[in-house]
């Protein structure tokens, strides 16, 4: 048996009161869940409310049943339309899909997301293609077969930009590589050591926000018992 191990690191850009990513959650109807991550373009509450609006359209598309694929088209031409393509912002959907038997990775970001299957990591390149700006957006889509030992780390531009300002990089390669190598299958501990090192670059005053998800499908001996944990601040 296996099971999806999966967590999710934020912080917001320093002295901004609002984060402008969000993350939404969903059960899919078929079988498995999904993870949405829309980072919306400028930041605070502004791009708040814009990530919100795309996060909130391809959620509830994916609980209606919709692909995976189209809910992120859908999204963007929504956000077209709600705005006369005036913003922009990124999208991605990471979905464990229980009727496909597979990890699902949508992007409309020019971020890369990291997978890294028995010890061999490949880079999944960003797409050019934000939503919102144009009618029929299409996000760059990659199924992989659930498999134990599989991983993939996906995160928004305050990830890949850490440290720029300075003329510092993050090579968060070689960061997941060790992380691999370690033999830790605890996803927390994955996000939260990429959210350190990237705050950590920022000399502690992110530049921008910063979210990161880490799913890990490990083996397990099932007892048919399901396990959310959530911890936030509290003003």
């Amino acid at each position: 048996m296996m099971e999806a191990r999966i967590a999710v690191a934020k912080v917001g850009k320093y002295a901004t009161s609002e984060s402008g990513d969000t993350l939404e959650m969903v059960e899919r109807p078929t079988g498995g869940i999904s993870f949405v991550l829309a980072d919306g373009q400028r930041s605070g509450k502004s791009a708040k409310a814009i990530s919100n609006v795309v996060a909130r359209k391809a959620i509830s598309l994916l609980a209606e049943g919709v692909r995976d694929g189209a809910a992120a088209r859908a999204a963007s031409d929504y956000l077209y339309t709600y705005r006369a393509g005036k913003v922009l912002a990124t999208l991605n959907i990471l979905s464990i899909d229980l009727l496909t038997e597979t990890l699902v990775i949508v992007r409309n970001s020019p971020v890369p997301v990291h997978i890294i299957e028995h010890g061999v990591m490949r880079v999944l390149e960003g797409s050019d293609d934000p939503v919102g700006t144009r009618r029929g957006t299409r996000p760059a889509i990659e199924e992989i077969p659930l498999t134990s030992g599989l991983r993939a780390v996906m995160y928004t531009d305050g990830v890949a930009h850490a440290g720029s300002r300075d003329g510092k990089t993050f090579d968060v390669s070689s960061a997941l590589k060790e992380l691999d190598e370690s033999g830790n299958q605890d996803p927390e501990t994955w996000a939260n050591q990429l959210l350190e090192t990237a705050v950590a670059l920022d000399d502690g005053r992110p530049w921008d926000d910063i979210s990161i998800l880490v799913a890990i499908i490990a083996d397990h001996a099932d007892d048919g018992t399901r396990r959310l944990s959530v911890q936030i601040p509290l003003p």
